[in-house]
């Protein structure tokens, strides 16, 4: 078996059946509707006996490069790449869902995963528990015969928990249902980890992020054995929710250098936590899974290869002083996403959870100190000295 390795994957592999006219890039193949040369083929395609692209919703080769590329950088046989993370992710459940059936949800899961799988599946008679993060008894306790799927994700935003591959793997085999386990692994990335090597059975990405790197793009993506992704691929025909060959191109010049831009944001992650961590005349908690305080640390070093390049730390002041800090800041950038070249920061409670009451926003641990970085590729010391200079202005 050939050996796999991620910078020269990143750069070449999926791309040897897509070269056209001697191009060095995969072109962008800006078309809806493929010909057929004649009858015959149309014969040996209905009997796939021809391998032949027929219509826009249903593949096109600049978007299967892209996801042969993912496959192999995830580890997976094959990838499904869409619109956005979340198509991805509703359109794999729906597609192995049925009414009657029974998922288990880790309660720290994305935001909007979770209103999916308690607000929207019950509406077509899927029922969702509901468990702690970590909390790995409750969560076997809550595996039922007719439960389909688990869920979980991995590190959480924004705490940076982290899921046990392992444990997880352990108790989807020992059930008697064998449900699917399926891992949200945007926070970790392929660089960081590989959920399908511990037993999991799908990952999800929001490429939007690390994978494209620029913030230029929608994009989602399932990677899992072929026939798991072929099982979603037909379902995604009949529904949509299709990536685009421009936004596919500009994924495929995002993956050639996303391990070299991951390495980089790895680094200056950790660097300037171990700096914030000393901060504590004003930041309360610092949360990265590369501290030795992270209560996931020896997780993390077991299952992750690297930490990533979020970190979520606690500023020990009220509200106003914090939107001073925010204010205060000329480098970092306000912004909700992460992954990208650029250093944005948000706060989740007034950006993500603005509809929340503070009681209710309280509950589920986002404060109004809570504070969550993404770090670009700006020279660390750079980074570090904005962050100083906002928060020197709330002393």
């Amino acid at each position: 078996m050939k050996k796999h390795h991620l910078y020269t994957d990143s750069v070449h592999a999926g791309e040897g059946h897509f070269k056209y006219s001697d191009a060095l890039t995969v072109p962008i193949f800006q078309t809806a509707t493929y010909v057929f040369k004649n009858s015959h083929d149309i014969d040996k395609f209905s009997k796939k006996e021809l391998q032949h692209y027929e219509y826009g919703r249903y593949g096109n080769p600049t978007q299967k490069a892209a996801e042969k590329k993912l496959a192999i950088m995830e580890g997976g046989e094959d990838c499904l790449l869409f619109a956005s993370g979340m198509a991805a992710i509703t359109t794999t459940l729906l597609a192995f869902l049925s009414k009657g059936d029974h998922i288990v949800l880790t309660d720290d899961s994305y935001k909007k995963t979770y209103q999916f799988c308690t607000s929207e599946l019950p509406r077509f008679g899927i029922e969702t528990s509901v468990v702690e993060m970590g909390d790995y008894d409750q969560l076997s306790k809550s595996i039922r015969s007719n439960t389909k799927i688990i869920i979980s994700e991995s590190p959480t935003n924004p705490y940076l928990n982290l899921a046990d591959f392992e444990k997880l793997s352990e108790i989807k085999n020992a059930s008697i249902s064998k449900p699917l386990l399926i891992i949200d692994s945007t926070f970790g990335s392929p660089f960081n980890q590989h959920p399908l090597k511990w037993g999991c059975d799908l990952v999800f990405h929001s490429a939007t992020k690390y994978l494209s790197g620029h913030n230029d793009l929608l994009a989602g993506a399932v990677i899992g054995t072929a026939g798991l992704i072929e099982k979603i691929r037909i379902f995604q025909n009949a529904t949509g929710g299709i990536i685009t060959p421009h936004c596919a191109y500009l994924l495929l010049r995002g993956l050639k250098t996303f391990p070299v831009r991951m390495q980089r944001q790895n680094e200056t992650a950790l660097q300037i936590a171990v700096l914030l961590e000393k901060q504590n005349q004003l930041i309360k908690m610092v949360y990265y899974p590369g501290l030795p305080s992270h209560h996931d640390h020896e997780l993390a070093k077991r299952q992750m290869k690297g930490f990533g390049g979020v970190i979520t730390f606690l500023i020990d002041r009220p509200l106003d002083s914090v939107k001073k800090f925010l204010d205060h800041l000329k480098l970092c950038q306000i912004a909700p996403s992460f992954g990208g070249v650029e250093t944005l920061i948000t706060h989740p409670a007034s950006i993500s959870y603005y509809s929340y009451s503070r009681e209710e926003r309280e509950k589920i641990g986002i404060t109004d100190g809570l504070v969550r970085l993404s770090v670009g590729l700006e020279d660390p010391e750079d980074i570090m000295q904005d962050l100083q200079q906002a928060l020197h202005s709330i002393l």
